[in-house]
């Protein structure tokens, strides 16, 4: 049981719970384990209920997934009422309990989170994203992959209210189209990351327009933006001197005469060059390895 571990940090003289609570039981003991394990301890006493307490109002991150995807509402609620330190959350595949109703409370009172992961939340609404631009201006990184409540107003406003923002994933947002993504990019210039993956919507004007507005961009994932052609690769070639990735897959209007001149760069490319792709195929035809040179 957790509580023996507590015990057993206990000093030979007097109790573990006459430490300094803030000083010492809160940064340098209780950091070290499970949240799983401190919601358990809360049962021990009053005192550890007190102290537990203590802990969760004063914690900068909190993760759902060290609790399970099954965390009733309540309980939610009740771990995160008192903080107003939060500085990381991370609430992806909540869809089963999560809402407004319960993440808005939270979001209205730490001012300072600078990473939320919202990834597969289905239930909230774009007044989530709203609530977010308004109370955290120090946000760095916004993961809302699969969230398809969000939508270009909602948007708008994060990126009126963001603009420290450095990675942003849009993934399956299929609300967003170019227009929505270039106001976005206008916005939050210091964008490292950017994911708009599964998205028909999106086309060369929103890739042209990244490119420019976004020098220090790094990694870009386009798979299945099937809108994207030649051209504004080339652009991104031409514009984005730090590219480290880009991700064409499924983008069926990318070809190799445009992903030469960043695949010479050395940018991680998800396709691979023809001749790579034909003797793969090759080799799989008449099962052996052809006796070429895949560096030609």
């Amino acid at each position: 049981a957790p509580w023996h571990l507590m015990m057993s940090l206990t000093p030979s003289r007097g109790c573990l719970l006459d430490l300094p609570w803030e000083d010492i039981l809160v940064p340098h003991i209780l950091c070290h384990l499970p949240l799983q394990q401190l919601l358990s301890l809360q049962r021990v006493s009053k005192s550890f209920q007190s102290l537990i307490q203590l802990y969760l109002a004063n914690m900068r991150c909190f993760d759902s997934s060290q609790i399970g995807p099954a965390i009733p509402r309540a309980a939610f609620v009740n771990l995160l009422k008192d903080n107003e330190v939060l500085q990381q959350l991370a609430l992806q595949n909540c869809s089963d309990w999560l809402t407004d109703r319960e993440l808005l409370p939270i979001i209205g009172q730490n001012h300072h989170l600078h990473q939320i992961q919202l990834k597969g939340c289905a239930q909230l609404s774009r007044h989530a994203l709203v609530a977010i631009s308004l109370s955290c201006p120090n946000l760095r990184r916004l993961s809302l992959a699969h969230c398809e409540w969000v939508d270009s107003l909602s948007l708008r406003s994060l990126a009126d209210h963001c603009k420290a923002l450095e990675a942003v994933d849009l993934t399956a947002c299929r609300q967003l189209k170019d227009e929505a993504i270039c106001y976005l990019v206008q916005k939050c210039s210091r964008l490292k990351s950017l994911s708009l993956a599964v998205n028909a919507n999106v086309g060369d004007v929103a890739v042209e327009e990244i490119a420019k507005c976004c020098p220090e961009l790094e990694h870009l994932d386009l798979t299945g933006c099937l809108r994207v052609k030649n051209d504004s690769i080339r652009v991104l070639a031409e514009y984005c001197p730090k590219l480290r990735s880009l991700k064409v897959k499924h983008c069926h209007n990318v070809a190799e005469s445009s992903l030469s001149i960043l695949r010479s760069r050395g940018v991680e490319l998800d396709v691979e060059p023809p001749l790579q792709r034909a003797l793969v195929l090759l080799q799989d035809v008449v099962g052996f390895a052809p006796f070429i040179n895949l560096q030609i």
